[in-house]
């Protein structure tokens, strides 16, 4: 077994788990993730196997038909997913936010319309904060909506950047509510829409124009959402209760952070393997490349990234599950893993020489997929922020 990414103190039951889910990686989708990426084909048949694995359910409660485990368990399945094909993961993380933000604030009568559908797959979730003219800057937010007569919203505008936008059935959106509060941020709820799977108009008012083609990231759907006097119930905001959604969604957004962790471990694990095996098959100057001292060295430090940015990604799931704020942790192993995972791909590419720039060998798709990482769930000047308050917070004069 390979000595890279392992894990001290896990159970029998997460050590089993992971077991499966490297099992469906190394049969289901490492064999047919490069071309499916090539193609921008949805993983119909991948989405169906973490169905019947119970993923999409892994952190639900059991009471509510989940199997009730932990972040870290989570996040080290995601790990071996982004490992074989990062869309992959893309594709349970959202739906696993979405399931997260209901468990943490939604109403009992939420919880229980939402959460066992959604531990089958049979709702699979999508959440919105991001839009045209924001990134970022969640404050400037312009999508409004607004309270009738009746007590039922009305909400125009439009969203960006939602991955599963086509796919899902269910979307936590974040809007302008006029609640009256002194703060932009008491002044944001979080609306719980339901639409039809697909594109065009998939719901009343709710237009889902097409999937954003990407540079990377491809197979799983990002999209638009277009809101035009969409009419919902009080009943769908999150919580009951309007103006909390800001907080909301930055509870949901940290253990996403942890998420996009460990996407980059599984990438860039996946960059050192491929490097590593071209390193000892490739031959220069009389001998394999990995006995060049350059490209020793440069394995070395791939490595050395690897290991830090999985350690550093176990500790913030770990801090999370014992209940403690981890919001530093979060932001650093976002970071790290990210930078790293970046780093590592490219010092892959780099071992691969001209093959790296061809289709036909899979570091090309690595190397398309880790930027992503470093914009995703928070750019990386974005986690510097949070970091660095968060420092002065803890050694403040």
């Amino acid at each position: 077994m390979a000595r890279l990414c392992e894990t001290d103190g896990l159970t029998d039951d997460q050590t089993e788990i992971l077991k499966a889910v490297r099992q469906f990686v190394e049969k289901e989708i490492l064999p047919v993730a490069t071309e499916l990426e090539h193609r921008d084909e949805y993983p119909t048949d991948i989405v169906e196997g973490l169905k019947e694995l119970g993923l999409f359910g892994l952190m639900i409660p059991e009471e509510y038909g989940g199997l009730g485990e932990s972040l870290l368990t989570y996040a080290l399945a995601v790990e071996e997913i982004a490992r074989g094909w990062m869309s992959v993961s893309g594709i349970i993380n959202t739906h696993f936010i979405v399931a997260y933000m209901l468990l943490q604030h939604g109403t009992e009568e939420q919880k229980q319309s939402y959460l066992p559908r959604m531990a089958t797959g049979e709702v699979r979730g999508a959440f919105s904060m991001s839009e045209p003219g924001c990134g970022s800057d969640v404050a400037a937010i312009k999508t409004k909506a607004v309270r009738g007569d009746d007590g039922s919203y009305e909400i125009t505008g439009q969203k960006m950047w939602l991955t599963n936008g086509g796919s899902a059935n269910l979307v936590a959106v974040l809007v302008k509510t006029d609640e009256g509060a002194d703060s932009v941020y008491k002044n944001m709820t979080t609306f719980l829409v339901e639409k039809e799977a697909g594109f065009g108009e998939t719901a009343q008012g709710v237009t889902i124009p097409g999937k954003i083609d990407k540079m990377g990231y491809k197979g799983v759907d990002t999209t638009e959402m277009v809101f035009e006097g969409h009419r919902i119930a009080a009943s769908q905001v999150l919580g009951g209760e309007p103006g909390q959604g800001f907080y909301q969604m930055m509870d949901g957004v940290e253990v996403g952070r942890v998420n996009v962790a460990a996407r980059g471990c599984g990438v860039a694990n996946r960059a050192f393997e491929l490097g590593v095996a071209y390193a000892q098959q490739r031959e220069t100057f009389g001998k394999k490349i990995a006995e060049h001292q350059a490209v020793l060295f440069r394995l070395a430090e791939m490595a050395t990234k690897v290991e830090a940015a999985h350690q550093m990604m176990v500790r913030a799931a770990r801090k999370k599950d014992s209940g403690a704020r981890n919001d530093l942790e979060a932001g650093m192993a976002k970071y790290l893993a990210s930078e790293y995972c970046s780093q590592v791909v490219e010092d892959s590419f780099r071992i691969h020489g001209g093959y790296g720039f061809s289709k036909e060998y899979e570091i090309e798709r690595l190397y398309r997929e880790a930027p992503m990482l470093l914009i995703g769930e928070g750019t990386a000047d974005i986690q510097r922020m949070i970091i660095g308050r968060r420092l002065l917070e803890d050694y403040k004069l």
